[in-house]
Parts: C-alpha cells; structure tokens; sequence
C-alpha cells in the first residue's frame, strides 16, 4: 500500500469518525487535557509541535442518551514510540498514527484501566478460561495486515458490533489500522491445533503495542461461535501471563466506562489501577477507587 493510498485512507476514517483537523481546539475542558498530557511526556516536546484538536459532539457508542467527544492529536511528526509510550501513562489510546483521550462535556465516566500484573492471581474462573483454550497455538506476527485476519475481524463485527462505527470497515480501512503507524507494534494470533474442521484456522487476534512499562491492548477481535471458550478474556489473560514471563509491570485495557455493560468484565481483572485525576489509583472490588 503506498503513503498516499494510506494517508487518503486515514483521511476518510477521519472524516467518517468525526474528527476535524483544521484547527487546534482551545476548549477549557481540552486544555486542561493538553496540559495533563504534556506534563506526562518524559521528554522536552515543544508545545507548538504538540496539538491537540477536538472532536465534534457525537452518539455514545456506551452510554445511551450521552454525547462524546474526544481530543486527540497525531504522531506522526515526532518521536512516535516516546510519546505514545508518555501519551498511553496519559490516558490516551492509540488509533493508526493518532492518540486520543474523551473529553466529554460533563461526564467522566470513560477510565483508562491497567491491570498490575505482578500482583494478578488466577481465580477458578480464570483457570477454566485458560484450560478450555489450551489447544490454542500463539504466535507473534509483524504488524501487516492479512485478507484471514480481516474476515475473521468482519465476523466478529458481524456478530457483536453490527450497529458501531467500525462495522463497515474495508480491507484497505484494517490495513491502515494494523500498518499506519512508527509505534512499536505487533499481532498476536491464535489458532486451533485440536484435530478437527478448525484445526490451523484462525480463532483470535490482537493488535497490541510494546511500551516501556506494559503492553497496551489496542484491538482484539476472535471467533465468537463458541462463546464458552471466552476468546475475549482469554486474550487479555494471556497478555498478562506473558507480560509477567518478560518482566513488564502492567497490561493496558483502554477504558472502563462506568454503567456500561459493555465494559464491566475489565473490571474482574483485579488488582486493577484506574486513572483518576492524573494518578494511577487501585481500584476496589467493591467497585470504588482508592
């Protein structure tokens, strides 16, 4: 795919999500966001280099009756492993060569969420995850799209996320989001090996970027005919496993969105950090943080 392809097809995913670049946003609620991230960056970045736009009000895609927005900025025109790294501590998710953050008018329900990994033990429900998957093979791939990634991402779409933004995605659209981007990334397949009609078939896949403190979990998707097998939480529990195996302190969930079903189960992955006004606080079982 050639530059120009790929930054034409990042354009449009723009346009279609409702970010608008023409201008750095100057929002109070968007510079104290500006100001946050900044502060977090561990190098001298030059705020002039650094800008922040806003996002126009759109549906929330968790929370019926709410609107979003998001602040984001781009990173491409710097040290793009450095500041995604500082941007991740930050809050932000990465999304191709951008970084966002919400910055919703009124609401604070959307957390960023890591699990402490040093401190993370395997409940019975966990350990059933992890035995009814173990005909699974993993194995680290370069971060390059691939038509079997892309049609099992389709399915998945297909299956729980018909009605979001992503359900119309193209070939060209996912190889943008696996490609189009300086960050140090990677997909993790898993396949079945059992014998059987599926054996060597693709069940899951993740796109996952190496920071200096974790892995971020930027996108999973997987077969979802047999929910019993949990393939969602089975990845992130593998992640944990192997960031444990290598020495690296946290995993990283993107978000907890409070009173969203749709995100609850990061919550079960004790103990958790949440990211309450700027600090990375141990969030209770209970539900509360502190």
């Amino acid at each position: 795919m050639t530059s120009e392809r790929r930054r034409r097809t990042r354009n449009a995913r723009l346009i279609a999500d409702g970010l608008d670049e023409t201008g750095p946003a100057r929002e109070p609620s968007v510079r104290k966001v500006h100001n946050e991230a900044l502060d977090a960056v561990t190098r001298p970045y030059p705020s002039r280099s650094l800008r922040f736009y806003l996002t126009a009000p759109a549906p929330c895609p968790y929370l019926p009756g709410r609107r979003e927005r998001k602040v984001f900025t781009g990173l491409e025109a710097m040290d793009a492993v450095n500041l995604n790294d500082a941007l991740t501590h930050a809050g932000f998710r990465r999304s191709q060569n951008i970084a966002y953050r919400p910055a919703c008018d009124l609401c604070d329900a959307c957390v960023s969420a890591r699990v402490r990994v040093d401190e993370f033990e395997l409940n019975r429900r966990w350990k059933k995850v992890l035995t009814r998957n173990q005909d699974l093979t993993r194995a680290l791939r370069p971060a390059e799209a691939t038509e079997e990634q892309f049609w099992l991402l389709r399915r998945y779409l297909g299956a729980r996320h018909a009605e979001g933004g992503m359900a119309d995605m193209s070939l060209l659209d996912y190889a943008a989001m696996v490609e189009e981007t300086a960050v140090r990334t990677h997909i993790v397949e898993y396949r079945y090996s059992a014998p059987g009609p599926d054996k060597g078939e693709l069940a899951a896949a993740a796109l996952v970027d190496v920071l200096k403190d974790g892995v971020s979990l930027v996108y999973s998707f997987f077969d979802t005919r047999d929910p019993k097998r949990s393939l969602g939480v089975f990845t992130i529990l593998d992640h944990i496993m192997r960031a444990r195996t290598v020495g690296l302190p946290h995993v990283y969930l993107g978000y907890w969105v409070r009173g969203s079903d749709k995100m609850d189960y990061k919550a079960e992955f004790q103990p958790l950090e949440l990211l309450i006004a700027g600090n990375w606080t141990p969030f209770r079982k209970t539900g509360e943080a502190g």
